[in-house]
Protein backbone atom coordinates (compact mmCIF):
# COMPACT_ATOMS: atom_id res chain seq x y z
CA UNK A 1 0.00 0.00 0.00
CA UNK A 2 1.40 3.36 -1.01
CA UNK A 3 1.63 6.10 1.61
CA UNK A 4 0.67 9.72 0.98
CA UNK A 5 1.55 12.59 3.32
CA UNK A 6 -0.81 15.61 3.21
CA UNK A 7 0.57 18.83 4.71
CA UNK A 8 -2.02 21.60 5.10
CA UNK A 9 -3.33 23.70 8.00
CA UNK A 10 -6.89 23.58 6.64
CA UNK A 11 -8.13 20.61 8.65
CA UNK A 12 -11.50 20.33 6.90
CA UNK A 13 -9.76 20.17 3.52
CA UNK A 14 -7.24 17.62 4.81
CA UNK A 15 -10.01 15.38 6.14
CA UNK A 16 -11.83 15.56 2.81
CA UNK A 17 -8.70 14.69 0.82
CA UNK A 18 -7.71 11.95 3.26
CA UNK A 19 -11.09 10.25 3.16
CA UNK A 20 -11.13 10.22 -0.64
CA UNK A 21 -7.59 8.88 -0.92
CA UNK A 22 -8.14 6.20 1.72
CA UNK A 23 -11.24 5.02 -0.16
CA UNK A 24 -8.95 4.60 -3.17
CA UNK A 25 -6.70 2.28 -1.20
CA UNK A 26 -3.92 4.63 -0.08
CA UNK A 27 -2.47 4.96 3.40
CA UNK A 28 -2.70 8.65 4.37
CA UNK A 29 -0.87 10.57 7.11
CA UNK A 30 -1.54 14.21 7.94
CA UNK A 31 0.41 17.26 9.15
CA UNK A 32 -0.69 20.85 9.72
CA UNK A 33 2.65 22.61 9.08
CA UNK A 34 5.89 22.25 7.18
CA UNK A 35 7.84 21.47 10.35
CA UNK A 36 5.43 18.72 11.38
CA UNK A 37 5.33 17.46 7.79
CA UNK A 38 9.11 17.11 7.61
CA UNK A 39 9.20 15.14 10.85
CA UNK A 40 6.49 12.75 9.63
CA UNK A 41 8.17 12.42 6.22
CA UNK A 42 11.44 11.39 7.87
CA UNK A 43 9.61 8.91 10.09
CA UNK A 44 7.32 7.28 7.49
CA UNK A 45 9.17 7.91 4.17
CA UNK A 46 5.91 8.41 2.21
CA UNK A 47 5.69 7.61 -1.48
CA UNK A 48 4.09 11.01 -2.27
CA UNK A 49 3.88 14.32 -0.43
CA UNK A 50 1.04 16.81 -1.05
CA UNK A 51 1.80 20.15 0.57
CA UNK A 52 0.13 23.53 0.76
CA UNK A 53 2.48 26.50 0.36
CA UNK A 54 1.14 29.18 2.70
CA UNK A 55 1.07 27.73 6.23
CA UNK A 56 2.07 28.95 9.68
CA UNK A 57 4.80 26.95 11.39
CA UNK A 58 6.78 26.22 8.24
CA UNK A 59 5.66 26.88 4.65
CA UNK A 60 5.53 24.42 1.77
CA UNK A 61 8.45 25.78 -0.25
CA UNK A 62 10.74 25.52 2.78
CA UNK A 63 9.50 21.97 3.33
CA UNK A 64 10.27 21.19 -0.32
CA UNK A 65 13.84 22.49 -0.01
CA UNK A 66 14.39 20.44 3.15
CA UNK A 67 13.10 17.33 1.39
CA UNK A 68 15.39 17.87 -1.61
CA UNK A 69 18.42 18.17 0.72
CA UNK A 70 17.52 15.10 2.80
CA UNK A 71 19.38 11.96 1.66
CA UNK A 72 16.40 9.69 2.47
CA UNK A 73 13.70 11.95 1.00
CA UNK A 74 15.30 13.88 -1.85
CA UNK A 75 13.84 11.70 -4.65
CA UNK A 76 10.34 11.48 -3.19
CA UNK A 77 7.62 13.02 -5.33
CA UNK A 78 6.25 16.34 -4.01
CA UNK A 79 3.15 18.16 -5.24
CA UNK A 80 2.68 21.76 -4.12
CA UNK A 81 -0.81 23.27 -3.70
CA UNK A 82 -1.88 26.87 -3.22
CA UNK A 83 -4.91 29.11 -3.45
CA UNK A 84 -2.60 32.10 -3.88
CA UNK A 85 -0.69 31.86 -7.18
CA UNK A 86 0.92 35.20 -6.36
CA UNK A 87 3.05 33.40 -3.76
CA UNK A 88 4.56 30.79 -6.08
CA UNK A 89 3.75 30.29 -9.76
CA UNK A 90 3.57 26.76 -11.20
CA UNK A 91 6.84 27.34 -13.10
CA UNK A 92 8.59 28.65 -10.00
CA UNK A 93 7.32 25.69 -8.00
CA UNK A 94 8.78 23.29 -10.55
CA UNK A 95 12.08 25.16 -10.48
CA UNK A 96 12.13 24.74 -6.69
CA UNK A 97 11.98 20.99 -7.27
CA UNK A 98 8.25 20.22 -7.16
CA UNK A 99 7.03 17.33 -9.33
CA UNK A 100 3.61 18.91 -9.87
CA UNK A 101 1.61 22.00 -8.91
CA UNK A 102 -2.12 22.31 -8.11
CA UNK A 103 -4.15 25.49 -7.79
CA UNK A 104 -6.83 25.47 -5.11
CA UNK A 105 -9.63 24.75 -4.87
CA UNK A 106 -8.60 21.27 -6.01
CA UNK A 107 -11.51 18.99 -6.86
CA UNK A 108 -11.34 15.37 -5.72
CA UNK A 109 -11.27 14.13 -9.31
CA UNK A 110 -8.33 16.39 -10.13
CA UNK A 111 -6.56 15.33 -6.94
CA UNK A 112 -7.05 11.63 -7.70
CA UNK A 113 -5.82 12.14 -11.25
CA UNK A 114 -2.69 13.93 -10.04
CA UNK A 115 -1.89 11.20 -7.49
CA UNK A 116 -2.39 8.42 -10.04
CA UNK A 117 -0.20 10.25 -12.58
CA UNK A 118 2.58 10.65 -10.03
CA UNK A 119 2.57 6.95 -9.20
CA UNK A 120 2.41 5.97 -12.88
CA UNK A 121 5.51 8.08 -13.48
CA UNK A 122 7.32 6.34 -10.62
CA UNK A 123 6.37 2.89 -11.94
CA UNK A 124 7.49 3.79 -15.49
CA UNK A 125 10.84 5.08 -14.20
CA UNK A 126 11.49 1.83 -12.36
CA UNK A 127 10.47 -0.28 -15.37
CA UNK A 128 12.81 1.68 -17.66
CA UNK A 129 15.67 1.33 -15.22
CA UNK A 130 14.97 -2.36 -14.55
CA UNK A 131 14.90 -3.06 -18.30
CA UNK A 132 18.24 -1.30 -18.74
CA UNK A 133 19.76 -3.30 -15.90
CA UNK A 134 18.49 -6.54 -17.44
CA UNK A 135 19.98 -5.73 -20.83
CA UNK A 136 23.37 -4.76 -19.44
CA UNK A 137 23.50 -7.31 -16.65
CA UNK A 138 25.20 -9.97 -18.76
CA UNK A 139 28.24 -7.83 -19.57
CA UNK A 140 28.75 -5.58 -16.52
CA UNK A 141 27.93 -5.78 -12.80
CA UNK A 142 24.19 -5.05 -12.44
CA UNK A 143 24.59 -2.08 -10.11
CA UNK A 144 26.92 -0.09 -12.36
CA UNK A 145 24.25 1.08 -14.86
CA UNK A 146 22.21 2.52 -11.97
CA UNK A 147 25.30 4.30 -10.67
CA UNK A 148 25.56 6.07 -14.02
CA UNK A 149 21.84 6.38 -14.79
CA UNK A 150 20.86 8.66 -11.90
CA UNK A 151 23.49 11.44 -12.30
CA UNK A 152 23.18 11.29 -16.10
CA UNK A 153 19.40 11.79 -15.82
CA UNK A 154 20.06 14.85 -13.65
CA UNK A 155 22.48 16.30 -16.19
CA UNK A 156 20.06 15.79 -19.08
CA UNK A 157 17.13 17.28 -17.15
CA UNK A 158 19.03 20.41 -16.16
CA UNK A 159 20.43 20.89 -19.65
CA UNK A 160 16.90 20.66 -21.08
CA UNK A 161 15.82 23.49 -18.76
CA UNK A 162 18.83 25.59 -19.79
CA UNK A 163 18.10 25.01 -23.45
CA UNK A 164 14.40 25.87 -23.27
CA UNK A 165 14.23 28.52 -20.52
CA UNK A 166 17.65 30.20 -20.53
CA UNK A 167 16.35 33.73 -21.42
CA UNK A 168 13.99 33.70 -18.43
CA UNK A 169 16.45 32.33 -15.87
CA UNK A 170 18.29 34.59 -13.46
CA UNK A 171 22.11 34.46 -13.20
CA UNK A 172 21.76 32.81 -9.78
CA UNK A 173 19.51 30.08 -11.18
CA UNK A 174 21.89 29.43 -14.08
CA UNK A 175 24.82 29.23 -11.68
CA UNK A 176 22.99 26.76 -9.46
CA UNK A 177 22.15 24.54 -12.43
CA UNK A 178 25.75 24.63 -13.66
CA UNK A 179 26.87 23.60 -10.18
CA UNK A 180 24.45 20.64 -10.11
CA UNK A 181 25.58 19.52 -13.58
CA UNK A 182 29.21 19.72 -12.45
CA UNK A 183 28.53 17.64 -9.32
CA UNK A 184 26.65 15.01 -11.32
CA UNK A 185 29.51 14.79 -13.83
CA UNK A 186 31.97 14.32 -10.96
CA UNK A 187 29.84 11.46 -9.65
CA UNK A 188 29.92 9.70 -13.01
CA UNK A 189 33.68 10.20 -13.28
CA UNK A 190 34.22 8.84 -9.78
CA UNK A 191 32.02 5.81 -10.30
CA UNK A 192 33.92 4.81 -13.43
CA UNK A 193 37.26 5.51 -11.77
CA UNK A 194 36.42 3.31 -8.79
CA UNK A 195 35.10 0.52 -10.98
CA UNK A 196 38.27 0.47 -13.08
CA UNK A 197 40.46 0.71 -9.97
CA UNK A 198 38.79 -2.36 -8.44
CA UNK A 199 39.35 -4.32 -11.64
CA UNK A 200 43.01 -3.27 -11.86
CA UNK A 201 44.04 -3.66 -8.21
CA UNK A 202 46.39 -6.59 -7.50
CA UNK A 203 45.57 -9.07 -4.77
CA UNK A 204 46.89 -8.33 -1.30
CA UNK A 205 48.94 -11.54 -1.28
CA UNK A 206 50.90 -10.43 -4.34
CA UNK A 207 51.91 -7.06 -2.92
CA UNK A 208 54.29 -6.21 -0.08
CA UNK A 209 53.21 -3.69 2.55
CA UNK A 210 54.24 -0.20 1.37
CA UNK A 211 56.92 1.74 3.28
CA UNK A 212 55.85 4.12 6.08
CA UNK A 213 54.43 7.47 5.06
CA UNK A 214 55.71 10.45 7.06
CA UNK A 215 53.28 12.28 9.41
CA UNK A 216 53.38 15.30 7.11
CA UNK A 217 52.45 13.24 4.05
CA UNK A 218 49.78 11.41 6.04
CA UNK A 219 48.12 14.71 6.92
CA UNK A 220 48.43 15.98 3.36
CA UNK A 221 46.83 12.83 1.92
CA UNK A 222 43.94 12.90 4.41
CA UNK A 223 43.29 16.58 3.71
CA UNK A 224 43.31 15.86 -0.03
CA UNK A 225 40.70 13.11 0.37
CA UNK A 226 38.42 15.35 2.43
CA UNK A 227 38.83 18.20 -0.05
CA UNK A 228 37.62 15.98 -2.91
CA UNK A 229 34.45 15.16 -0.99
CA UNK A 230 33.73 18.78 -0.12
CA UNK A 231 33.80 19.65 -3.82
CA UNK A 232 30.63 17.59 -4.18
CA UNK A 233 28.82 18.01 -0.85
CA UNK A 234 27.77 21.27 0.80
CA UNK A 235 28.92 19.94 4.18
CA UNK A 236 32.04 21.97 4.92
CA UNK A 237 30.81 22.95 8.40
CA UNK A 238 29.84 19.35 9.22
CA UNK A 239 33.14 17.58 8.49
CA UNK A 240 35.68 17.78 11.32
CA UNK A 241 39.25 16.46 11.36
CA UNK A 242 41.23 15.45 14.45
CA UNK A 243 44.76 14.17 13.75
CA UNK A 244 47.56 12.83 15.89
CA UNK A 245 50.92 12.81 14.15
CA UNK A 246 51.95 9.29 13.20
CA UNK A 247 53.69 7.45 10.40
CA UNK A 248 51.62 4.72 8.74
CA UNK A 249 52.32 2.18 6.00
CA UNK A 250 50.20 3.17 3.01
CA UNK A 251 50.62 4.72 -0.42
CA UNK A 252 49.64 8.44 -0.45
CA UNK A 253 47.14 8.01 -3.28
CA UNK A 254 45.55 5.00 -1.58
CA UNK A 255 45.13 6.89 1.69
CA UNK A 256 43.48 9.83 -0.10
CA UNK A 257 41.03 7.52 -1.86
CA UNK A 258 40.21 5.63 1.35
CA UNK A 259 39.41 8.90 3.13
CA UNK A 260 37.49 10.24 0.13
CA UNK A 261 35.26 7.16 -0.15
CA UNK A 262 34.56 6.87 3.57
CA UNK A 263 33.80 10.57 4.09
CA UNK A 264 31.68 10.61 0.93
CA UNK A 265 29.59 7.69 2.19
CA UNK A 266 29.24 9.37 5.59
CA UNK A 267 27.95 12.55 3.90
CA UNK A 268 25.56 10.72 1.59
CA UNK A 269 24.05 8.65 4.39
CA UNK A 270 23.64 11.45 6.94
CA UNK A 271 21.69 14.69 6.90
CA UNK A 272 23.19 18.10 6.42
CA UNK A 273 23.84 19.75 9.77
CA UNK A 274 24.88 16.50 11.48
CA UNK A 275 28.58 15.89 12.21
CA UNK A 276 30.96 13.72 10.22
CA UNK A 277 34.13 13.11 12.25
CA UNK A 278 37.48 12.05 10.81
CA UNK A 279 39.95 10.95 13.48
CA UNK A 280 43.49 9.59 13.16
CA UNK A 281 45.09 8.26 16.34
CA UNK A 282 48.75 7.73 17.19
CA UNK A 283 48.14 3.99 16.80
CA UNK A 284 47.42 4.39 13.07
CA UNK A 285 43.69 3.90 13.50
CA UNK A 286 41.63 6.02 11.07
CA UNK A 287 37.99 6.47 12.15
CA UNK A 288 35.17 8.04 10.13
CA UNK A 289 31.97 8.45 12.12
CA UNK A 290 28.57 9.84 11.09
CA UNK A 291 25.11 10.29 12.62
CA UNK A 292 23.22 8.89 9.64
CA UNK A 293 20.64 6.17 9.13
CA UNK A 294 23.04 3.38 10.10
CA UNK A 295 23.21 -0.23 8.93
CA UNK A 296 21.87 -3.46 10.38
CA UNK A 297 24.16 -6.39 11.14
CA UNK A 298 22.70 -8.19 8.12
CA UNK A 299 23.44 -5.25 5.81
CA UNK A 300 27.03 -5.06 7.07
CA UNK A 301 27.48 -8.77 6.40
CA UNK A 302 26.25 -8.29 2.81
CA UNK A 303 28.64 -5.47 1.92
CA UNK A 304 30.15 -6.22 -1.44
CA UNK A 305 30.78 -4.74 -4.86
CA UNK A 306 27.67 -3.05 -6.29
CA UNK A 307 25.62 -4.01 -3.19
CA UNK A 308 23.15 -1.42 -1.93
CA UNK A 309 20.58 -1.58 0.84
CA UNK A 310 16.85 -0.77 0.69
CA UNK A 311 17.53 0.65 -2.76
CA UNK A 312 14.06 1.97 -3.60
CA UNK A 313 13.65 3.33 -0.08
CA UNK A 314 16.90 5.20 0.29
CA UNK A 315 18.02 6.00 -3.28
CA UNK A 316 21.67 6.50 -2.42
CA UNK A 317 24.34 5.36 -4.82
CA UNK A 318 27.85 4.06 -4.38
CA UNK A 319 27.92 2.47 -0.93
CA UNK A 320 28.91 -1.04 -2.02
CA UNK A 321 31.37 0.01 -4.73
CA UNK A 322 33.11 2.57 -2.51
CA UNK A 323 33.48 0.24 0.45
CA UNK A 324 34.82 -2.60 -1.68
CA UNK A 325 37.48 -0.23 -3.01
CA UNK A 326 38.34 0.80 0.56
CA UNK A 327 38.59 -2.84 1.64
CA UNK A 328 40.93 -3.69 -1.22
CA UNK A 329 43.15 -0.64 -0.68
CA UNK A 330 43.30 -1.33 3.06
CA UNK A 331 44.30 -4.95 2.43
CA UNK A 332 47.14 -3.82 0.13
CA UNK A 333 48.49 -1.74 3.04
CA UNK A 334 48.15 -4.58 5.55
CA UNK A 335 45.42 -2.59 7.34
CA UNK A 336 42.44 -3.96 9.27
CA UNK A 337 38.94 -2.86 8.22
CA UNK A 338 35.95 -2.76 10.59
CA UNK A 339 32.40 -1.37 10.39
CA UNK A 340 30.17 -0.87 13.42
CA UNK A 341 26.73 0.64 13.07
CA UNK A 342 23.40 1.12 14.78
CA UNK A 343 20.26 1.70 12.68
CA UNK A 344 18.98 5.23 13.22
CA UNK A 345 22.09 6.33 15.12
CA UNK A 346 24.96 6.23 12.65
CA UNK A 347 27.95 4.31 11.38
CA UNK A 348 31.62 4.13 12.30
CA UNK A 349 34.27 2.76 9.94
CA UNK A 350 37.76 1.98 11.22
CA UNK A 351 40.85 1.34 9.11
CA UNK A 352 43.84 0.45 11.30
CA UNK A 353 47.13 0.82 9.45
CA UNK A 354 50.54 -0.56 10.49
CA UNK A 355 52.06 2.44 12.31
CA UNK A 356 55.37 3.73 13.61
CA UNK A 357 56.03 5.49 16.92
CA UNK A 358 54.08 8.79 17.19
CA UNK A 359 55.96 12.06 16.86
CA UNK A 360 53.74 14.45 18.81
CA UNK A 361 50.22 15.64 18.32
CA UNK A 362 48.53 17.86 15.72
CA UNK A 363 45.03 19.27 15.79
Amino acid sequence: MKTILIVDDNQLLVQTYSMALRQSGYNVIEADSGVAGLALARKHLPDLILSDIDMPGGDGTTLLREIRHDPELRLKQVVLMTGRPDLVTPRKGMEEGADDFLLKPVGLEVLQGCVEARFRRTDISWRVEDRMLTQLGLSVPPQLPHELFIPMAGIIGLLQILRSDLPTLSPVEVSEMHNEIYKSALRIQRTLRNYLLILDLPSASSESVPPPLSPEHVEESIQEGIHEVLRQHERRDDVGLWMSACSISVKPGDLSRIVEELVDNACKFSRRGTPVKVVLGTDGRLIIRDKGRGLTAEEISRIGAFQQFDHKKNEQQGLGLGLVLVQKLAALSGAKFLITSQPGEGTQVEVTFPSQEPEGVKS
